[in-house]
């Protein structure tokens, strides 16, 4: 059990604590202008990102680590995610009923032209409509989305499906943590500015899933689908007819199964996978 889940979860997994939902947007101003300053100022963000790994990168290992620490115990704070199955994201809709499909502001910053599947979905229990327009107001398009859809639970659910169909991950985002705004769907990690500071300055600004893959090898035809499927590069070709799983590198998404007709590939949670158990 991660340290983040405990403390903002009760133990359990903190994106399904409702009250994580519950605070208004219309009236939390510090939560209101953190979003508008990072959607309206992202390309001035990701400009000081890319500078800050610069400086952790030259510094001697000691300050490095430091600076490391630092950046992260920031990012707790204020803006922090997790890799959730679908069957979670779908929990979350049962939770968070207002939902608006809106562009990845993350994913057009690092990948101009990307496909108009990339976008995050929005989802509180109040409505948030004229929190978006504020928060947008400043935003220059980076991927084509189709508009600020509202959806309902059922076509948003359908709409991560698709994702999921294209390699894409869900991941659940804080703005001011422990409350929650955002699902995020991107091919980690070239259209991921979390998992791009998380592996070039080992900064730990998103956790491990709660859950982690398992591979049914009689199950297994070897048919290989899975493999562009999963973001991480946990899955391998092993052979004419087998697939490797390497559980160290899952992060438990689950997005590899959708590529597998035979439910070879499963999610247990993490927590009682010894393994893995202390991976996050």
């Amino acid at each position: 059990m991660c340290t983040f889940c405990v403390k903002h979860g009760d133990g359990k997994r903190w994106y399904l604590a409702a009250e994580s939902y519950a605070a208004d947007l219309e009236s939390d101003l510090r939560r209101r202008g953190y979003m508008v300053d990072f959607v309206g100022g992202f390309e001035r963000y990701r400009r000081g990102i890319e500078v800050g790994l610069r400086a952790i990168r030259l510094a001697p290992e000691p300050v490095r680590a430091g600076l490391a620490e630092a950046f992260s115990e920031r990012q707790q704070r204020e803006h922090f995610g997790q890799p959730v199955p679908i069957e979670q994201c779908e929990r979350i809709f049962a939770i968070a009923t207002n939902i608006t499909r809106v562009p990845c502001v993350c994913r057009g910053a690092m990948r101009k032209g990307s496909d108009a599947e990339s976008c995050c979905i929005v989802a509180t229990v109040t409505p948030h409509d004229a929190v978006l327009r504020e928060v947008f107001a400043r935003y220059e398009p980076g991927p084509r989305a189709e508009g600020f859809e509202k959806l309902t639970p059922e076509q948003a659910l359908a709409y991560l499906l698709r994702c999921e169909e294209g390699g894409l991950a869900h991941t659940v985002w804080t703005f001011g943590t422990p409350f929650i705004a955002a699902i995020c769907n991107c091919d980690l990690p070239s259209g991921c500015m979390a998992m791009k500071v998380q592996l070039q300055g080992k900064v730990r600004v998103m956790w491990r899933g709660e859950d982690v893959a398992r591979l049914d090898p009689e199950r297994c035809s070897g048919c290989g689908l899975c493999l562009p499927l999963c973001p991480f590069g946990a899955l391998r070709k092993a052979g004419p007819r087998q697939i490797a799983l390497d559980r160290t590198a899952c992060w438990g998404c689950g997005t590899c199964r959708t590529g597998c007709s035979r439910d070879a590939l499963a999610l247990e949670p993490r927590a009682d996978a010894p393994d893995v158990a202390n991976l996050w």
